[in-house]
């Protein structure tokens, strides 16, 4: 068994239930252990790098910053819609890097101790298309000084309490950089950084095994409200974030609004959201949206629990900590960020255009979720591999009611550099059985993430109706 395996089921073994670290455990952080809890070191090998801190490029200097905390909501919008999407891209700081080798089906053998048993089914399902260029493995991700300090703070205050919904002690930042058990790790996914308030874009397309593309565009407003330095923990309500999302595609959806306030524990109070259909004037309280629900418009091709890859309550599945392993991941997505790409050089027949994909090798928390006896959900077992750098959930092998593999999802993400976060250029969830896929979060033909304020009105659900229209 690997190394690193044994060491993290040790570590989970030893580990005090539902408790923070001591301080002896805190101290690493910064030390032998970044800011937020990744291993500061390279591994033996060298084939993954010492993390020197985050990569700084200033594209909006701040006077510009200024320029939009200055401007009202709707010139925002106006100048967003409005602005070109490659005018609001970030170039990719490691385009001179090129493949030190591509996996493909012949070779992927060779590999294997580095490749998940869902990356392995797509070599196999593809086997004359797919392949994964691997690049030299670079460690640009971190996130501003005062979330660094916040999640100092958390370290020895955060808590699950009494069940692994019942987050609490947490402000500002991951909430367990030193993760004692799976369903840690699941929370700093849920909680890692993506900026503040603002505005984007997210496109999703479901493309069948002959290669039709059915697309549909969600402009979203959003408010992290955990990550506003303004509020504690208790002014959050118990509600971390908020999301706006306007349909404009397809056509028989166009006009639709879906109106969410996201709470942290979905066991006492579930998650609440409100939905307006095209052409109605009222907002309507939405029926249960969470767990193995059918995503919107995904054609069955997801779950609700599926959207940014997981998200909602883990009530229903038991969380293990498998320890750590060095996997091909996607990473450093620039090119399939870059608004010069269609959404139809992205999306091919199988799987995404993998000469724009760019993979590297890096350390990832692996958790296991299991369905609990007395309780159900559509996928019995499913597998996390989450970046130790950034905590996003960068690939998921997801298995059926039989314990076969059934679907595998990748999120392909980008360090947005002059913001500090890290963002999804796009997530495809494959079908093994059925050969279809679906995506998310793509914007190349439309606007990325702009940073900006947004009043809390904004997402009352009567303001959301009364001013449907001009949204």
């Amino acid at each position: 068994m690997d190394r690193l395996i044994i060491l993290g089921l040790l570590a989970l073994w030893a580990a005090p239930l539902l408790a923070g670290v001591g301080p002896e455990q805190a101290a690493r952080l910064g030390q032998d252990l970044t800011p937020r809890g990744a291993e500061r070191a390279g591994n033996a090998r060298g084939t993954i790098p010492r993390w020197e801190g985050a990569l700084r490029r200033e594209l909006r200097d701040q006077e510009q910053q200024r320029w939009w905390q200055g401007l009202g909501l709707r010139k925002v919008m106006a100048w967003w819609r409005e602005e070109p999407p490659e005018a609001r891209r970030y170039p990719d700081p490691f385009s001179a890097d090129r493949p030190v080798f591509t996996i493909n089906a012949d070779n992927m053998d060779a590999y294997r101790e580095h490749l998940s048993p869902g990356q392995q089914a797509l070599f196999r399902a593809h086997p004359d298309s797919y392949r994964m260029p691997v690049y030299p493995s670079r460690r640009p991700v971190g996130a501003p000084d005062w979330i660094y300090a916040a999640v100092a703070r958390n370290a020895q205050r955060a808590r699950l309490d009494g069940h692994d919904d019942a987050l609490v002690g947490a402000m500002h930042g991951v909430p367990f950089p030193i993760p004692q058990q799976g369903a840690e790790v699941i929370w700093n996914h849920k909680l890692r950084f993506r900026g503040q308030q603002g505005t984007r874009w997210n496109v999703q397309s479901v493309v069948d095994p002959g290669g039709e593309i059915r697309i549909m565009k969600v402009e979203e407003n959003l408010k992290f409200r955990y990550y506003l330095p303004e509020l504690g923990f208790d002014d959050l309500d118990n509600v971390y974030f908020y999301v706006l999302q306007k349909i404009h595609a397809p056509p028989r959806m166009a006009g639709a609004v879906v109106l969410v306030h996201e709470t942290m524990d979905q066991v006492r109070e579930p998650r609440k959201a409100w939905v307006m259909k095209p052409g109605e004037s009222r907002i309507n309280r939405a029926a249960t949206v969470g767990y193995d629900n059918p995503g919107t418009a995904s054609d069955g091709q997801r779950t609700n629990d599926q959207a940014d890859v997981f998200n909602g309550a883990l009530d229903r599945y038991d969380w293990r900590l498998a320890g750590k392993r060095e996997i091909y991941v996607p990473y450093n997505a620039y090119r399939l960020h870059d608004g010069a790409h269609r959404y139809a050089d992205i999306l091919r027949p199988g799987h995404i255009n993998q000469d724009l994909a760019r993979y590297e090798l890096h350390r990832v928390w692996v958790v296991e979720a299991t369905v609990k006896p007395r309780a159900s959900h559509m996928y019995k077992r499913r597998t996390f591999y989450v970046d130790e750098d950034s905590w996003h959930i960068v690939l998921v092998d997801v298995y059926d009611a039989q314990d076969e593999l059934w679907r595998v999802q990748e999120a392909h993400t980008f360090f947005a550099y002059d913001q500090l976060s890290v963002q999804s250029a796009i997530e495809p969830n494959y079908d093994l059985k059925n050969g279809r896929y679906l995506t998310q979060a793509m914007n190349n033909e439309d606007a990325p993430w702009v940073e900006h304020p947004v009043a809390d009105a904004h997402y009352a659900p009567r303001n959301v109706q009364r001013r449907a229209g001009a949204l």
